[in-house]
């Protein structure tokens, strides 16, 4: 299929999905790194309690909220930098 068809049928908002190969399916520039944290046990409760209420797994919960704080901190950080220019 071209490209244009394809991007039609996903804009007419028809199921594409069978046209993907997700097998082949990653992420651009977005290598990962495996890293150990030792969290306490009360911690790795909670995380589990928002997973298991999320419907998610415990990691996808810490990568979330570790995105969201990063990006939080550096759009603060950009701004103070702007503001100082």
């Amino acid at each position: 299929m071209k490209a244009k068809d394809f991007d039609q049928k996903f804009d007419e908002g028809i199921d594409i999905s069978a046209e993907l190969d997700v097998a082949k399916a990653r992420r651009v520039a977005q290598v990962q790194k495996r890293v150990n944290v030792d969290f306490p046990a009360w911690m790795v409760e909670s995380l589990d309690r928002e997973a298991s209420k999320l419907g998610v797994t415990r990691q996808s919960v810490i990568k979330v909220w570790l995105a969201e704080r990063l990006e939080s901190t550096n759009t603060h950080r950009s701004a103070l930098l702007t503001a100082h220019e």
